[in-house]
């Protein structure tokens, strides 16, 4: 059945070995590539936010920090800077939190996708990628009760396999994809 609504953003939880997996899915989302992308990476609390440059020089698509109380923009990443949680407020704009951590991590994968679908209801896209922890499981199930569409990276093709598997686990998910295969499906959802 052909969707009646485009989807309005997407947002990526992704851990260890969350570089490479970003590094092959965000450069492959297209120019044309309309949605915007919001991005929770653990890292370390008193990192160097080099993630956003570091994608910015690699894509297409304008990747940057996010900002608080920034409204998004079509065609933009936006990556959690280190020791914020990285949510969506009902107007459409970035809020960042250090309110205490979620599963050890801040910022944490469940407090973005359970914010967005809040939001975004049947037009949020929901991925976990890789990674060592349960975070984003319980988010991604908030995703597919508000209607959104939920993608998990296929545990055999993930660094760290807890993080997928514990989303699969979880909830019913609609698509599980090989990392490669990723971008090229967000690229046609967009243009779907």
């Amino acid at each position: 059945m052909e969707r009646l609504k485009p989807y309005e953003a997407v947002v990526i939880g992704v851990s260890a070995g969350g570089l490479a997996a970003l590094e092959k899915i965000l450069p492959a989302l297209d120019e044309s590539f309309s949605i915007p992308v919001l991005v929770v990476q653990h890292l370390s609390p008193n990192s160097e936010s080099y993630l956003p440059l570091h994608l910015d020089v690699r894509c297409t698509l304008h990747a940057k920090e996010a900002e608080d109380k920034e409204p998004l923009e079509p065609g933009t990443i936006y990556i959690a800077p280190p020791n914020y949680h990285l949510m969506v407020e009902a107007d459409k704009t970035i809020a960042l939190s250090a309110e205490e951590r979620v599963h050890f991590s801040r910022p944490s994968v469940d407090v973005l996708f359970e914010t967005a679908a809040e939001v975004f209801c049947d037009r949020l896209v929901g991925v976990i990628l890789t990674g060592a922890n349960s975070d984003g499981a319980e988010g991604l199930g908030k995703v597919k009760q508000f209607g959104g569409l939920a993608i998990v990276q296929a545990p055999e093709t993930a660094v760290a396999d807890a993080m997928p598997n514990a989303a699969i686990k979880a909830v019913d998910v609609d698509h599980v994809l090989p990392l490669g295969g990723i971008g090229p499906f967000l690229n046609a959802l967009n243009h779907g």
